[in-house]
């Protein structure tokens, strides 16, 4: 509090600023910073209410929030249905347009053989526009939208497969969709230190790495570039701009020559984003109330909620074991574990705690032997996501908690 002792106010008010009133604005000024809006005052009152309702819904109960969602899920089913019934409506209405232009193309004939020069043009025109409105329609998006499809020989198709194996936006993808990306990807041959996108670009294409690495570079105030982040292959980079339609954040530029595949933001859109955005939404709330990462702030969050594999662990059930060699580390987003030390129990870990992370700092066997204590989901990152997006020298300060 060395900055409040000028002011001549209370202690308590002091204390108040700095336990309940400095956390929200740093949170708030961070997500501010990495939007970057153009008028940042409706944007951060929006970010404010979005908080109270997320901090709202920790207090509800598990049948306050299934009744809810209930409601919710109905509502939304309501609404699907009459923007369904809305379209057809279009449909017919633009049916009758063109039948009304028809006969009069009709009669235009009957009175000149000759048709006039653009006499295919509007319903040319017309049919494409009714399409494309389906295409982005959230009643029938993945029907009607055809994604590119670049020829690949085989080879590559095996590259690009296990390059999309290791990314978190597309491991987790259906066949079919996979499949639909696979055939929509380009390759990218990259040159040593060639910038592939630039800081304040639109952004109509995300790259996933599948040789070489890539610096991340922001440009400071002062007009200096700072690198902030290294992308390895199975990263993913520019995927901020086409999830939340936004400038680009960052520079990346390869350190050498290097191999990415570039996919469409159409593409993107139609078959990723929904799921990746859902997965972001989910996550950042929770990973922004475990004291751990109470140092990252929001575009940190993100890269790691992208990372986050959830898994369910039933009562009793044994999550990782003293001696083996750790590949993961994991935080508890629902129940409780225990930890035990050569049988003897040394921790309890509620919502919010870690573990694992002993042995990938230190690449030594697990510690400790942990447990679920009744029914568990826990979150966990593996090996190289841990070391890439977390602060290792703040987890060493805690490395004494099994001894």
């Amino acid at each position: 509090m060395e900055g409040l002792d000028a002011l001549k106010i209370s202690e308590d008010k002091k204390k108040y600023i700095v336990e309940s009133l400095n956390p929200v604005l740093e949170e708030m000024v961070a997500e501010c910073i990495h939007r970057m809006p153009r008028d940042p005052v409706p944007f951060m009152l929006e970010w404010l209410e979005q908080k109270k309702v997320n901090d709202d819904d920790k207090l509800l109960s598990p049948e306050e929030k299934e009744r809810i969602n209930a409601e919710n899920k109905k509502l939304q089913d309501e609404i699907n249905t009459v923007k369904s019934q809305m379209q057809e409506c279009a449909k017919l209405a633009a049916g009758e347009e063109n039948k009304d232009e028809e006969e009069e193309e009709e009669e235009d004939d009957d009175a000149d053989d000759e048709p006039p020069p653009d006499f295919e043009r509007p319903m040319t025109n017309k049919a494409r526009q009714s399409v494309s409105a389906e295409a982005y329609g959230e009643w029938n998006t993945k029907k009607a939208f055809v994604a590119p499809v670049i020829a690949k020989t085989d080879e590559q198709k095996d590259r690009l497969r296990q390059v999309l194996s290791r990314s978190f936006l597309f491991s987790s993808l259906e066949e079919n969709d996979f499949n639909v990306i696979i055939g929509a990807m380009k390759e990218v041959q990259v040159k040593e230190k060639e910038r592939v996108i630039n800081q304040g670009d639109s952004g109509d294409f995300l790259f996933v790495i599948e040789s070489g690495d890539f610096d991340c570079i922001i440009k400071m105030p002062d007009g200096t570039e700072k690198v902030v982040k290294t992308c390895s292959p199975g990263d993913v980079f520019g995927e901020l701009a086409l999830l939340y339609n936004c400038p680009r954040a960052a520079t990346v530029q390869s350190k050498g020559a290097a191999v990415c595949w570039q996919l469409d933001r159409d593409t993107f859109n139609t078959i990723v984003k929904e799921a990746a955005q859902k997965k972001r939404d989910r996550y950042d709330a929770f990973l922004a109330k475990v004291p751990l990462l109470g140092s990252m702030d929001a575009y940190e969050r993100s890269q790691l909620a992208d990372a986050l594999v959830s898994e369910s662990f039933a009562g009793g059930a044994t999550v990782m074991s003293q001696g083996e060699v750790g590949k993961k580390f994991y935080i508890i987003e629902e129940g409780q574990a225990e930890a035990f030390k050569n049988g003897t129990k040394v921790m309890d870990f509620s919502v919010g705690d870690y573990f694992g992370e002993l042995a990938l700092i230190t690449d030594q066997p697990r510690a400790a032997t942990v447990s679920a204590k009744g029914p568990c989901k826990l979150l966990s990152v593996d090996s190289r996501s841990f070391k890439r997006l977390l602060n290792v020298t703040d987890l060493l300060e805690r490395t004494n908690r099994y001894k």
